[in-house]
């Protein structure tokens, strides 16, 4: 933990810089590029039946989009409104008016022709529902009915027969809380939420390197940093408002670089719209891609460390902040002999770079006194995540670029609040302020004054597979609880996905919108239960951001969606009427109640009993965790981790292939057309080389397939590294292959390699023996 206090906002230079200017055209004319004014007003469109309610929303509440921290239209880290396209999208789900009842009980199969999008624009949730197997529609219940139901049915089974999930939808510290409290209380440890498929092998990588499990630094340490590196994160276009920070960072001399298979459009320039200067002309914000293979990221960074060494060989002190690495850190020459006895040749076959590239980008390093490390999914969702993270902790640390001004390792969160979701315990791997260990458990326990079950819970992921288990078996999973979420759109594999929540005995969604998730069929019944948005909640709510700011988010005046519930009072009577000591022990009267709790059971979190207005807000651990260069380790010193290459077999004619995000916020979608770059929904960015070798044209239909599904597609040049190609997530979840995860984590992979084909081509051939053989080459020749 450290000491130096957050400093607060710093004002933004007054005069203009063309320097920075993508073009002298206003507005971007004649670009593809996001139309902000357009999308804005769009959106006052939409909302036009709650304008009142939906202002007090934005200037009032705690942005419930990504994880920046906006709170009204401020944050920690400028001076100035903030608002992007991605909070005023999501805006509409807490001012639309409910559901009518026509629609909510028209029969089943009218509401599977509907997609998420045009399911979530029916309105919200209105009051429980129940459909039971065979029954062609949603029936109403009572709450009383609805939880006495689930209750009944968790009694019925083995504790370890039961999850929980918790998805990031706006969901605050207190709902995640309480969901903790009330599945540890009822005997089960299935509890997980969204960051499972999205940072957790930061958390255990940031864990094992440095021993925290969050940003080490605030996003002040953007502006003024030396290097602002982005790894596999297009904060751009999932963080909007980050935008504004990287801009201030220019101004201040900051060069900023990303590493990334695609030249992001989002990353080369932006049109900033709370900032005249750049609404009118733009902001070129990166000052250079590097270009890696999907998965390369691990030999490009050994690369980057072969040249230190060697720099070192010539001249000492040259590459590695030695005096840093003496005072506070583990295992430089373990990590120096493994380094070294790297081979150029696979480490530039591995990364897709060439050894004169990884020279560059060592030395840019080098030569800098501060550097900032931001990462995301692009480093996460791979089979080897947790090395992912390992490795870049490795260059911070021999830098020294921890712990002080203008130096961090940062994982950029896309959700606001899910910060929070490990540190409130709605974990399997955790509990509130520690982690899943027997000191912890103990603490935990006088707490809570209830015994805390020893067996391991599994992650999500594992939970779902479990539901096809024999009927027997004491792991497979009968009832499923869901606190928002859509399985078919987030996890490799939906069709397999869909029989997993079929092999469910009860299923319940709670939610404040249907989405087809919704509508799949369970063995015996479907419940589903109407919550409320965090602004409903009696009593507000508490969000943590990516720079472990914990804001409280007031109750605002408006429009109430019918029985809605607050989440964290929905857990507490479930818990209750599962066991009746539960009215006791599990459940709370009030949200200040939970607060209170949570300052005694998570050490870092004193402070929130205070947060009781809107603004209020601290932040947890000082403005850079590890300061001066003492880790929460063992013996206070970060450890570097040797990392081994991983295997990243790519036979002759495939390509490595991975997702991005379009005109969406996660799986929930809000355009067909990708603003960056005009990409259809169903396009595939391949690089034009490789288009021309396969003698596709642009826009030409094409089949992308492996041994684990088919995709129809349609081809868009991109500029994209030579044998990597990008399709939109979740659209290409088909042809990830299910039941692999990372093994420190756990989270899914989302990287694969695929046979792309013209379609003329693929039909044409498309005979028993053709697609016969070309199955069994695949099976032959792709990893496992």
């Amino acid at each position: 933990m450290g000491q130096t206090k957050h400093t607060g906002r710093i004002r933004l230079p007054a005069r203009p810089d063309p320097r920075l200017w993508v073009s002298r055209v206003p507005f971007g004319l004649g670009r593809i590029k996001p139309h902000h004014i357009r999308d804005t007003m769009k959106v006052v469109w939409e909302n036009r039946d709650s304008l009142p309610y939906a202002y007090r929303i934005l200037t009032q509440g705690v942005c419930d989009g990504c994880a920046l921290g906006v709170s009204g239209l401020y944050d920690q880290t400028l001076t100035g409104p903030h608002v992007c396209t991605t909070r005023l999208n999501v805006l509409r789900l807490n001012t639309m008016p409910a559901i009518k009842p026509e629609q909510l009980h028209a029969d089943i199969a009218e509401l599977r022709k509907l997609d998420s999008t045009a399911l979530r624009k029916l309105g919200r949730l209105p009051y429980p529902l129940l459909r039971q197997k065979g029954d062609r529609s949603f029936r109403r219940i009572s709450w009383d009915e609805a939880l006495d139901r689930i209750a009944a049915k968790i009694r019925s089974i083995d504790p370890k027969q039961l999850a929980f999930y918790l998805t990031a939808r706006g969901i605050t510290n207190e709902v995640y809380y309480a969901a903790a409290k009330a599945a540890r209380f009822i005997g089960t440890n299935n509890i997980d939420n969204a960051s499972r498929i999205c940072h957790s092998p930061s958390k255990t990588a940031l864990k094992r390197s440095v021993g925290i499990g969050a940003s080490s630094c605030s996003y002040k340490d953007w502006i003024g940093t030396d290097v602002l590196v982005f790894w596999g994160s297009v904060a751009a276009n999932n963080q909007p408002v980050s935008t504004k920070y990287m801009y201030a960072a220019k101004r201040r001399g900051t060069k900023i670089l990303v590493i990334n298979p695609y030249r992001e459009p989002a990353m080369e320039g932006y049109w900033i719209p709370s900032i005249a200067e750049s609404a009118l002309f733009g902001t070129k914000l990166a000052d250079d891609f590097y270009q890696v293979n999907i998965g390369g990221d691990i030999a490009f960074m050994h690369g980057v460390m072969k040249h230190w060494f060697d720099m070192e060989e010539e001249r000492p002190g040259s590459a590695i902040d030695h005096a840093y690495v003496r005072e506070h850190v583990n295992g430089y020459e373990e990590l120096r002999e493994h380094v070294t006895g790297q081979r150029w040749e696979l480490l530039e076959e591995s990364s897709g770079l060439s050894r004169e590239r990884m020279r560059e980008f060592a030395r840019l390093l080098a030569g800098a006194r501060s550097g900032v490390f931001v990462w995301s999914m692009g480093l996460t969702q791979h089979r080897f995540g947790t090395d992912n993270i390992s490795q870049v902790a490795n260059l911070a640390l021999l830098r020294g670029f921890l712990g002080r001004e203008h130096c961090g390792l940062m994982p950029i969160r896309g959700h606001s609040g899910v910060q929070g979701s490990g540190e409130m315990g709605a974990d399997p791997f955790s509990l509130p302020g520690g982690e899943f260990k027997e000191e912890d458990i103990t603490r935990m326990e006088s707490v809570w004054g209830f015994p805390i079950p020893r067996w391991q819970g599994d992650i999500v992921g594992v939970s779902l597979e479990n539901a096809r288990l024999p009927d027997d078996h004491e792991r497979r999973l009968k009832v499923f609880y869901t606190s928002g979420g859509n399985f078919l759109e987030t996890m490799p594999d939906p069709d397999f996905v869909r029989t997993c929540l079929e092999n469910v005995e009860l299923r319940v969604h709670q939610d404040i919108v249907l989405n087809t998730s919704t509508l799949v069929d369970a063995r015996e019944e479907v419940i589903v239960l109407p919550a409320m948005t965090r602004y409903e909640q009696p009593g507000g709510g508490t969000s943590t951001s990516t720079e472990r700011m914990v804001y409280y988010s007031p109750e605002i005046e408006g429009p109430r969606a019918g029985e809605a519930r607050a989440e964290w009072l929905i857990y507490g009577e479930l818990a209750a009427r599962v066991k009746p000591e539960g009215d006791r022990l599990a459940a709370f009267r009030e949200a200040a109640a939970v607060r209170e709790e949570i300052a005694r059971a998570a050490p870092a979190y004193d402070g929130i009993q205070h947060l009781q207005g809107k603004g209020d807000v601290f932040q947890w651990g000082g403005a850079w965790l590890c300061e001066g260069g003492v880790c929460p380790t063992p013996d206070g010193r970060g450890r570097l981790i040797p990392v081994e290459l991983p295997e990243l077999r790519k036979p002759e004619g495939r390509f490595f292939a991975t997702t991005r995000r379009g005109k969406q916020f996660n799986s929930m979608v809000f355009g067909e057309k990708d603003p960056f770059n005009g990409a259809d929904r169903y396009d595939i960015l391949m690089n034009p080389q490789d288009a021309a070798a396969l003698s596709i044209e642009e826009g030409n239909a094409v089949v992308v397939y492996n041994r684990n599904g088919l995709m129809h597609a349609r081809m868009k040049t991109a500029d994209i590294a030579p044998g990597n190609v990008e399709l939109f997530w979740p659209e290409g979840n088909v042809l990830f292959r299910k039941g692999v995860y990372e093994p420190e984590a756990g989270i899914p992979e989302y990287n694969t390699d695929v046979v792309v084909e013209k379609a003329e081509t693929y039909h044409a051939l498309k005979d028993t023996r053709y697609v016969e053989k070309r199955m069994e080459e695949l099976e032959l020749d792709s990893p496992g």
